[in-house]
């Protein structure tokens, strides 16, 4: 608690209603002023450790319950709701969002799902048949800021052993997995698995393997099966943990903390991020240094948040040619260009695709001055044969400028130097000088004159 301030106010408030007290009675059993209780609960003054005991001592209560479940994930997770081009109009700024928090979290919460659950902003106003298991999916792993300890640890300590016992992590993978497990691994041609990279079969105890695999996809997919085995407890604790409502959420979910495990076993956390600061987070170094791909480590850069050893705050996102999102992760950088439904085209992840392979690095500014240091690349799934539809995808990776200053591409830049302004997409952008603007910003009226044209087609009154 002396660390760091813990602003729980609207913990505290429930925990006060559940007891059907008055903020007066309350802060008469605790020895404080009722003004100072109503701060607390307000989110304007921070929860005193002191104060902190007397309600764990009188109310009987678990003190974790106070950081657990903020309302909507938090004001952070609500602002980038609130960016949506919908709510442009409505100008809410960071005052009355924290007001908001604090005098109605319940509303606050219920808000944040109803957002989720009608598709965040996907323009129809009509919610989805049942629910959106990757919407769900998302807002667990945000709630966990993209870092499971438990698992993170118990991959780490299975690294460590298998490291002992090889120096190859696919072959010392398929050991324990033949040896402990009595599955072996088998490499099978393109014929026989034509729509599959890997499958269990169980029958013949066999994990098969696609050879269309690069040695990395096969690290990764020996490293899942043993993280559906060996890592059950932990996986299981977690998805309960979630309280989803629907099966194909939970099985979504295994899926990503089983793909968590093998990565964290490809990378272990405290190696892993020494080799970024020892680097410069230099990304093609740790991908030959840990046997991974590209995805494979800009990911494992989003989940760098362990207590007392902490990585810089990456955002990803991954993206098709036609600005289509499949993966968005925040992790603890809260960045609206990671939630955010439109992008900007001067952004440079969508010139990625132009030059395949290559790092395209970019300090950027958003419209509220924040500066990120962005690095893009494309990344190619695995081809199947020749003649087939090759899949393509950008990643863009993304830190806040004020920390990217022991980067290894950062070298060069002035981070505090010129920016390329981009917005979150023209209907969520009041940029007005942007000649690349395809659409005016929501909200704002058009402002059409036959005698002048500026910059862009659309005109459209200020603040």
């Amino acid at each position: 608690m002396a660390e760091r301030k813990l602003f729980a106010g609207h913990a505290v408030r429930r925990l006060r209603r559940q007891a059907g007290l008055t903020q007066a009675a309350m802060a008469e059993a605790m020895a404080i002023s009722p003004s100072y209780l109503n701060l607390v609960e307000r989110n304007q003054r921070p929860l005193s450790a002191a104060l902190l005991v007397k309600l764990a001592e009188s109310y009987d209560f678990d003190p974790r319950a106070l950081t657990a479940g903020e309302p909507g994930g938090g004001e952070a997770a609500l602002r980038r709701r609130l960016a949506d081009p919908m709510f442009a109009d409505l100008e809410i700024d960071r005052n009355e969002l924290s007001e908001w928090i604090a005098g109605a979290p319940g509303g606050a919460e219920a808000f944040a799902r109803v957002y989720d659950r009608l598709g965040a902003g996907g323009g129809s106003g009509v919610a989805p048949e049942g629910l959106d298991p990757v919407g769900e999916v998302r807002r667990e792993i945000e709630r966990w800021r993209g870092h499971f300890p438990d698992l993170d640890s118990a991959a780490e300590s299975l690294a460590d052993e298998l490291r002992l016992g090889a120096g190859d992590l696919y072959g010392a993978i398929a050991e324990r997995l033949r040896v402990k497990h009595q599955l072996t691994i088998r490499i099978l041609p393109v014929d026989v698995m034509p729509d599959l990279l890997h499958r269990l079969d169980l029958h013949a105890r066999q994990l098969q393997l696609s050879e269309t695999l690069d040695p990395a996809s096969r690290t990764f997919a020996a490293g899942y099966q043993l993280a559906l085995i060996e890592a059950r407890n932990e996986i299981d604790a977690l998805a309960k943990g979630a309280g989803f409502a629907d099966r194909a959420s939970e099985r979504l979910f295994r899926r990503h903390l089983a793909s968590y495990f093998a990565a964290a076993v490809m990378m272990p956390y405290t190696r892993f991020l020494r080799a970024c600061e020892a680097t410069g987070y230099d990304f093609e170094l740790l991908q030959r240094r840990f046997g991974a791909g590209f995805e494979q480590v800009a990911h494992r850069l989003t989940t760098l948040h362990r207590v007392g050893a902490r990585g810089l705050p990456f955002f990803l996102i991954r993206i098709d040619r036609a600005g289509q999102c499949s993966k968005r992760f925040a992790g603890s950088s809260a960045s609206p260009l990671a939630e955010a439904r439109g992008r900007c085209p001067l952004w440079r992840v969508h010139h990625a695709f132009d030059r395949p392979g290559d790092l395209a690095v970019q300090l950027v500014e958003l419209e509220d001055q924040a500066r990120w240091l962005t690095v893009s690349c494309t990344v190619t799934p695995q081809r199947r044969r020749y003649g087939a539809v090759v899949a393509e995808f950008a990643i863009g990776l993304g830190v806040p400028a004020e920390v990217a200053g022991g980067l290894a591409v950062a070298r060069g830049i002035d981070l505090k130097g010129d920016a390329t302004p981009i917005g979150l997409g023209c209907r969520a952008c009041h940029r007005s000088d942007c000649p690349q603007r395809s659409a005016p910003p929501a909200g704002r009226p058009l402002l059409i004159n036959e005698r002048d044209r500026g910059l862009s087609g659309f005109t459209f009154a200020g603040d």
